[in-house]
């Protein structure tokens, strides 16, 4: 169960190398509870997918890859119960074969559930809320090794859902479920800026599911991504233009030297909601590889300034992008989501691999955002101070009573959660 070869494990795009004594590869709930029991300082360690030090620990790791299980399908109350090992691709399958469908689904389909759920992964949309929004209940090994069971409606559960690793060792997590459904994907490029005038939430509202690359040079957004929901009359007519952005008429990349069969099927072709709310493919290696990711959060009606903003800025930010992503995530009550009680606009940035050039421009970024109160994804990197990340959440002295409750000796603890979290 336990690996103590005391080699290096580092994160998926290899930029960050946690520094645990040794990694633990339980098999069952039992043995998850037997770790902790035993740890002085314990976390968990998912599909690594996290840029920071968020998920680290200088002492235990526990590998969640071999809790990978689907526990149960509940037909009649359209849930399903995973294991906290479980990738969004995994899911998917199976549930499409069932006959059900998630709400929505991370860019990345290898990504594990818990994981983006406890930091509020998102999918996008106007009407969907983050990928933790889909949750119902979660079981986790709390520092003391007892189960914890949490679902909707017990105290402290919409605190517990983006925990943040912070209350213990998620072991399950049930999920609300709908009945399948198809999407087409379709692509236009060059989708001008001054569109956005006056008619931004119904290019915003545009599709089901909306994203906008940019590398924020020029007056154009490159490419725009509408997946939509197909219902049974079959696949919907692809119009010429979006906004005066054109068709296109081959499967495109969002990122230049990513080949396109990595990404899913384009072209308006219609596929179950599994293969094309992602925007890679689960066969394949996503997105680039070797980058650095970060993403801002700010309110919706704050859309049209903010990106005015960031026009401002981008021929100094260009040099170091792969590509940035312009979606919208709708409003929820969990605590520590960046989209608690506001609907948001999303800004995403795929970096080129240097962490020394991206730190410089984190902070410009960080601070032509500044009046609109941007809120950091936990899991990815940014500069911004822990008082003022503190700030955006008027929760976060309720969620400290839960880490009281669960883990008051901060057993979970690391120099991430001191910094943002237990200050």
């Amino acid at each position: 169960m336990t690996n103590t070869d005391n080699q290096p494990h580092k994160n998926w795009a290899g930029n960050f190398y946690y520094n645990a004594s040794q990694v633990h590869e339980p098999q069952t709930v039992e043995e998850v509870q037997d770790v902790v029991r035993q740890a002085s300082q314990v976390k968990a360690l998912g599909s690594r997918h996290s840029f920071n030090s968020i998920a680290d620990t200088a002492a235990d790791h526990i590998s969640m890859a071999g809790l990978n299980r689907i526990v149960s399908l509940d037909p009649d109350q359209q849930t399903v119960t995973i294991e906290g090992g479980v990738r969004y691709g995994e899911l998917g399958t199976y549930l499409d074969a069932e006959g059900f469908a998630l709400h929505n689904m991370a860019s990345l389909p290898h990504i594990s559930v818990v994981g983006a759920c406890a930091t509020a992964t998102h999918g996008s949309g106007v009407k969907n809320g983050n990928l933790a929004t889909g949750v119902t209940g979660l079981q986790f090994v709390a520092a003391d090794g007892e189960l914890v069971t949490l679902a909707e409606g017990d105290e402290g559960f919409l605190g517990a859902v983006v925990g943040l690793g912070a209350l213990g060792i998620v072991t399950r997590m049930t999920l609300k479920l709908e009945p399948r459904y198809d999407v087409q994907q379709t692509v236009y490029l060059n989708l001008p800026m001054s569109e956005l005038e006056g008619q931004i939430d119904d290019i915003l509202a545009g599709a089901y599911s909306l994203s906008l690359f940019t590398t924020w040079e020029g007056d154009s957004f490159a490419q725009a991504w509408l997946k939509q929901r197909v219902t049974d009359a079959g696949a919907l007519d692809s119009a010429p233009q979006f906004y005066k952005a054109v068709l296109a008429t081959e499967a495109m990349g969002p990122i230049a030297d990513v080949p396109v069969e990595n990404v899913t099927q384009q072209l308006g072709v219609v596929g179950s909601w599994h293969e094309r709310l992602p925007h890679f493919r689960m066969e394949f290696t996503p997105s680039h590889g070797e980058e650095l990711q970060t993403e801002y959060f700010v309110p919706r009606q704050d859309a049209q300034e903010a990106i005015a903003a960031m026009r401002t800025i981008g021929e100094q930010i260009a040099p170091h992008l792969l590509i940035s992503e312009v979606r919208t995530i709708a409003a929820d009550d969990l605590w520590l989501s960046p989209c608690y009680h506001q609907d948001c606009l999303a800004f995403h940035f795929t970096w080129k691999q240097d962490w020394p050039a991206v730190k410089t421009v984190l902070p410009l970024i960080e601070s032509v955002l500044a009046p609109y109160q941007p809120r950091p994804h936990w899991g990815k990197l940014f500069t911004m101070p822990a008082e003022a990340v503190q700030a955006r959440y008027e929760r976060l002295p309720d969620f400290q009573q839960l880490i009281q409750k669960y883990d008051p000796q901060h057993k979970f603890g690391n120099s991430f959660l001191e910094s943002y979290i237990y200050a």
